[in-house]
């Protein structure tokens, strides 16, 4: 059995639905996305490594 298809909004304002090609419902929303991209308001987590050691560790 087929799921029924779910119909994308715009992930700014939630307008919808949005035809398979488009992304957002206008340039307008389009711009406030590239200023959150732009401004690090997406941001992806991250867990800094310990640096490795470089100095011979006492092997010889």
């Amino acid at each position: 059995m087929m799921e029924p298809k779910r119909t994308r909004r715009c992930p700014i304002c939630g307008k919808g639905p949005l035809v398979p090609s488009q992304r957002f419902c206008s340039e307008r929303c389009a711009t406030i996305d590239l200023g959150r991209w732009l401004s690090g308001d997406y941001a992806i987590p991250a867990e800094e490594e310990p640096p490795e050691d470089e100095g011979g560790g006492g092997q010889g």
